[in-house]
């Protein structure tokens, strides 16, 4: 073949930034939902039986989480094909939420719910794994860049339902739905990625001039995975008790002040992201920019717990939240070089999503056993001693690239 007739060795930065709006679009559906319609809609129908039906809502929800991750990840592989399983489950994930208001009784909106997290994988599954199929390696630190758009995007969009215009539960449904469709729908009708040949060759590639591990060999596939659920596990714990610490640090800090913490956290974490990423792709260097995030994950635990003054406490959380966004999201784009096979991207990714529900189930014993006897103090500094696991992990990957 002639060095004309040669596939490109980029990606067009008007798909990726495309792409990365659609994928911000799983976030917009699911951060306000979860975090502020859905609970609201609960404490509506469920009266004083609010927490045993949030516990069935978390765990079963949870479940199907996974299962749909899985489900549509391999069924994309199987089809080979990723937008017409995205369009479904835009169109079906629209079609849940507009019911949620509709939902009478908590046996109903549980089963809502469980629909609904299938059908809101089967966008994010075949999603992850489109971009497996046209983003080469050399734009993958880009790529996970850009994907630090969707939680901060998640986070705005949870304010913007809340606006005083938007009162009854049928228009912030309806006001998500909208931002939804408008994110994930020009990556499907006007995207047009470069195609990569070699990205989709289910034989191992030879000759790629990077410093990928062999893709033939899962190990740095399961390393990649520890170290995300480790991270994850940490994230977790502070997405349910950063209110409870704050609180325990300055009782006088509203709730205002505390979501403005997390917001700036998130946002700041977006050009960090992408500098990171973009340092790491002209360098060859995808793991560093993980290690030294997630060497900062565990700066801001210690920090933390050993935070005497609500000053410090604000600074600590910041250092964490920014790192562990950033790690999060570069994690999701150097994921894509390490999965050993093409043919079955969607299913291992899939695989990798159990690290995102997995937490779910461990961090309540963890806060159980270690907050009640030991404080905040205790339960950062395990997390921070996870972190440090990740980065083990990580410089081992590095080594072996």
């Amino acid at each position: 073949m002639a060095d004309g007739d040669a596939p490109p060795r980029r990606q067009s930065v008007r798909f990726l930034l495309l792409y990365a709006l659609a994928a911000a679009g799983g976030a917009i559906a699911y951060v306000p939902f979860l975090t502020l319609l859905l609970p609201a809609r609960m404490a509506e129908l469920a009266g004083a039986d609010d927490v045993r039906w949030l516990g069935y809502l978390t765990f079963f929800g949870a479940l199907a989480a996974s299962a749909g991750g899985l489900l549509f990840g391999w069924l994309s592989d199987r089809t080979q094909s990723r937008r017409p399983w995205v369009l479904a489950g835009l169109v079906l994930t629209i079609a849940l939420l507009l019911a949620v208001p509709h939902a009478h009784d908590m046996a109903t909106l549980l089963a809502l719910l469980l629909a609904w997290q299938l059908a809101l994988n089967m966008i994010l599954g075949p999603l992850s794994a489109w971009a497996g199929d046209v983003v080469p390696d050399a734009q993958k630190g880009l790529l996970g860049g850009l994907l630090a758009l969707s939680p901060a995007l998640g986070a705005w969009s949870g304010a913007l339902v809340t606006l005083p215009g938007l009162v009854s539960m049928e228009q912030r449904v309806t006001a998500i739905a909208l931002l939804v469709a408008a994110a994930i729908l020009p990556a499907l009708l006007f995207g047009r990625p470069r195609a990569f040949p070699e990205l989709m060759a289910v034989e191992p590639r030879s000759g790629v001039p990077d410093r990928a591990p062999n893709r033939s060999d899962a190990r740095p596939a399961v390393r990649m995975w520890l170290a995300r659920l480790l991270v994850q596990i940490a994230e977790a714990a502070l997405f349910a008790y950063l209110y409870f610490w704050f609180r325990s640090i300055d009782p006088t800090m509203g709730d205002h002040e505390k979501a403005r913490i997390f917001s700036l956290a998130l946002t700041i974490a977006v050009p960090v992201a992408l500098l990171a990423g973009r340092w790491a792709d002209r360098r060859n260097r995808p793991f560093v920019p993980l290690a030294a995030a997630a060497v900062l994950t565990c700066a801001g635990l210690i920090g933390m717990a050993l935070a005497a003054d609500p000053t410090s406490a604000k600074a600590a959380y910041l250092v964490f939240g920014i790192a562990t966004t950033a790690f999060l999201s570069l994690h999701s784009g150097q994921t894509l070089r390490v999965l050993p096979r093409a043919d079955h991207r969607g299913r291992d990714l899939g695989i990798f999503n159990l690290t995102n529900t997995i937490p779910s189930l461990i961090m309540p014993w963890l806060t159980i056993s270690l907050v009640p006897g030991f404080g905040f103090d205790a339960l950062f500094l395990l997390l921070a001693a996870l972190a440090a696991a990740a980065v083990l992990l990580l410089v081992t990957i590095a080594r072996t690239a």
